[in-house]
């Protein structure tokens, strides 16, 4: 697998590519703005990671919090983010509505879940996979994010912060 320090619309089709394809060295890299070379093609394969995501992209910049808008590498709220301009819902979870909560108390369990977020997306490499479709009804990428083989959504289920998600939203409150 390439490591690379953001994901653009092309890793995101789904593009495994293995470390040294091409006769290149293993530690061939992907850089923001795209490849130095092109590696030759790969066949997709839906049961590989599609990407994996750096810890920093390669100015330094890491996963800050942006709650509405656009932006590059940013936390949306505890289920959305933004990875190299691609909108991303975390598939596998449900986690409370930040913009506009309906009480109080999902306001501050989606704050919390929100920073908690950004601190698991920026603690190391993570994949991001895909789930049973593409996209969502908004047209945001629906993708799991998994880390050493566990995802990053379950964590924030264990954490209290999201349950998993179940085919629809629930109240919070």
């Amino acid at each position: 697998m390439v490591l690379i320090g953001t994901v653009s619309l092309g890793t995101l089709i789904g593009v495994s590519v293995p470390q040294g394809v091409g006769g290149g060295p293993a530690e061939t890299s992907i850089a923001p703005h795209g490849p130095s070379r092109s590696p030759p093609p790969v066949e997709a394969d839906p049961a590989a990671p599609m990407a994996m995501v750096g810890e920093a992209t390669s100015d330094g910049a890491k996963f800050t919090i942006c709650h509405v808008g656009g932006g590059t590498n940013c936390v949306v709220d505890g289920d959305t983010a933004w990875i190299d301009g691609e909108k991303v819902r975390i598939a596998d979870i449900d986690a409370p509505e930040t913009h506009p909560p309906r009480c109080g108390s999902e306001a501050e369990l989606g704050d919390r879940a929100t920073r908690r977020l950004a601190e698991l997306m920026n603690a190391g490499p993570f994949e991001l996979r895909r789930s049973d479709r593409d996209v969502d009804f908004y047209g945001r990428r629906l993708r799991v994010l998994v880390r050493d083989g566990r995802s990053l959504g379950d964590q924030l289920v264990g954490e209290g912060l999201a349950r998993p998600w179940e085919g629809r939203r629930r109240p919070w409150c």
